[in-house]
């Protein structure tokens, strides 16, 4: 490659990571080609269509405190199409016995400082009794002074953690687990405590505003893989769908016998690189990497696999009055209102997304049984859906939606520099210091990009985006 040339960079896989460590490779002067080994971009968030309406195969959140997940948005131009809330507010309900009203609280803020902000709300949280509720700045104030760099925190449960500062059973699973386990994909009772401190400390307990939600009111494509890829394109890149990288192709240096990536094989064709980006499921990654790409390959199985499914409903009539409602003593983890990203007509009815996290049990299940357990969870909940009319309902899976946030699995993750010079690592499964999440899938594409730009001679060149601290540490005294 001579000085002036453009280097030439492979971003092995289609996901977020994936596509934006490719836009930042793009950004910073690098000519970049993307395989993807699926027909579709986006990893696991993507759409469907069915009997013309579009459905996202999960209801992904995110959250104000998303820094490096929403810049990527306002680079591809799609930031607008994922709205924050103003505030956070998120009902909570709870199904009576004998078919009455639910019994409904909120969690939402006020605009008080952290963490000032939720003292209201949670006093007056009704899913709690009194003495619960007064317990709950004991843990509180515990995490705030959790040290986020400490290793001891991935060999406790969250869970643990919990009951050692006065949090009951029950308050674990009407409260805590409303947030550890969407954002976890584990219940409180598995999830590590390093990346439970993490979502909670960042998101609710050192920014008052950190936790407001916001979520696409486009479907999944149309907000991430689509206008990704034009960026891409427009930037002379190169993206091949359906295209399956078999090899990692190396060389060593015949002096110091150190390795070195050269490119990859894609379907029985050798593409040359001078750096490349591996951006898959880190099952997939263990089957990729060649000799000394990591220390102990083997370890990247020790990860897991934690599976979410979704139940959408499609109603005649509106039945849920809230954008986004969460439930305890329920089957319903969270529901969200989608009939404008599916493109329905108000009108005409109403779309309704169930979301399960954590569902061990749930995803082996047949699709008739979700869906008739879910219709009656969301009728014990919602008065009005007790006598609508389904229209359509379809399961959406991810069966390893995300790696299994269980103590331990901190030294399983890997940083973005592999041990073969100029391969570099991306995917939520890396060590980004969140859990696995659309923030932590973006933080590790540009912490990759920034590695490798520097590796090919484009230090000057790093975007901004891939500047930003992969481990932010809040110390709280």
């Amino acid at each position: 490659m001579s000085a002036s040339a453009a280097p030439h960079v492979v971003v092995v896989g289609g996901g977020l990571a994936g596509l934006a460590a490719a836009v930042a490779c793009v950004d910073g002067g690098a000519q970049v080609t993307l395989l993807e080994s699926r027909p579709r971009l986006g990893g696991a968030t993507w759409s469907f269509r069915r009997n013309g309406l579009s459905f996202d195969n999960g209801q992904h959140v995110h959250m104000r405190c998303c820094i490096a997940y929403r810049r990527f948005l306002e680079r591809i131009g799609t930031a607008a199409h994922a709205p924050m809330q103003e505030r956070l507010e998120i009902p909570v309900l709870r199904p009576t016995h004998g078919g009455g009203e639910p019994a409904l609280s909120w969690i939402r803020r006020s605009g008080l400082p952290a963490p000032l902000h939720l003292g209201a709300s949670l006093l007056a949280y009704g899913h709690l009794g009194i003495a619960d509720r007064a317990r709950l700045g004991r843990a509180a104030l515990a995490l705030r002074r959790l040290r986020l760099t400490d290793a001891a925190l991935d060999t406790e449960t969250f869970g643990a953690f919990l009951a050692r500062h006065g949090q009951r059973p029950s308050a674990i699973a009407a409260l805590w687990d409303l947030i550890a386990l969407p954002t976890v994909n584990v219940r409180a009772k598995d999830a590590s405590l390093a990346l439970a401190a993490k979502v909670f400390k960042t998101g609710l307990l050192t920014e008052a505003g950190a936790a407001d939600l916001g979520w696409s009111r486009v479907p999944l494509a149309q907000l991430h893989a689509d206008p990704a890829e034009a960026v891409l394109r427009r930037a002379g890149a190169t993206v091949r769908r359906s295209a399956r990288v078999t090899v990692l192709r190396t060389t060593r240096d015949r002096a110091t016998g150190a390795p070195s990536v050269t490119g990859v094989v894609v379907d029985g064709e050798p593409v040359d690189a001078d750096a490349v980006v591996l951006a898959v499921p880190h099952e997939a990654a263990a089957q990729l990497l060649p000799a000394g790409g990591l220390h102990d390959p083997a370890s990247l199985e020790g990860l897991g696999r934690s599976p979410i499914i979704d139940v959408h409903l499609v109603y005649d009539r509106r039945v849920v009055a809230h954008e986004v409602a969460a439930a305890v003593g329920s089957p319903v983890q969270f529901v969200f209102d989608t009939t404008e990203s599916s493109g329905l007509d108000p009108a005409d009815g109403q779309c309704v997304a169930v979301s399960v996290s954590g569902a061990d049990d749930e995803h082996g299940e047949r699709p008739d049984a979700l869906i008739e357990r879910y219709t009656h969870a969301l009728a014990a909940l919602f008065p009005a859906a007790r006598g609508a009319k389904v229209v359509d309902a379809v399961v959406s899976r991810e069966h390893a939606a995300t790696f299994r946030g269980v103590p331990g699995t901190q030294r399983l993750r890997p940083r973005p520099a592999s041990g073969i010079a100029g391969l570099y690592l991306a995917g939520a499964w890396t060590d980004t210091g969140w859990p696995a999440t659309m923030e932590g899938a973006v933080r590790s594409g540009v912490a990759a990009a920034a590695g490798t730009l520097r590796f090919v001679g484009r230090e000057r060149a790093v975007p901004r985006a891939a500047e930003m601290p992969e481990h932010a540490e809040e110390v709280v005294a």
